[in-house]
């Protein structure tokens, strides 16, 4: 008598604050919330460029390339091998895209905290503005339906 037992299937990798992503989802996920970036370009470890940017989309097409220029940023996650996610001995977390022997860091400038609530905190303004607007509309029709016609 044999028994059939499925293949054990491993669970997904788990990341935390060190370790290498190969997938270009998670790869994707992870710089889309960056912001504002000191970037470091190095080719077998020499700098080639550095600057400050920010960085506008994060993206997989095999047909478009990584841009930096005019402190505008677009990262074609495809342009690498994979993402290394670093931190330092203060406990703030960097990235380096590789592809041979190639090097992108990037070293956030901007707290995804921090963009977080100013985002929410303007959402919240913007919806006490528009309902402000839409009472004081109504104020004024109901005095204009009060009104004598004469």
């Amino acid at each position: 008598m044999s028994y059939h037992q499925p293949p054990r299937r491993l669970p997904a990798p788990c990341i935390i604050d060190t370790g290498i992503i190969i997938n270009k989802q998670d790869m994707g996920r992870l710089l889309t919330d960056l912001g504002r970036v000191r970037y470091i370009h190095t080719i077998d470890s020499n700098k080639q460029s550095e600057g400050e940017g920010y960085v506008l989309e994060v993206f997989a097409d095999s047909r478009r390339s990584t841009l930096i220029a005019n402190q505008a940023i677009y990262i074609n996650v495809q342009s690498f091998d994979y993402l290394q996610l670093h931190q330092t001995p203060e406990k703030q977390a960097y990235f380096d895209l590789v592809q041979d022997n190639r090097r992108l860091r990037l070293i956030p400038l901007s707290n995804p905290l921090h963009e977080q609530s100013v985002e929410t905190l303007n959402a919240e303004a913007l919806e006490a503005m528009v309902t402000q607007v839409l009472n004081a509309r109504w104020d004024v029709q109901i005095d204009d339906e009060g009104e004598c016609p004469f």
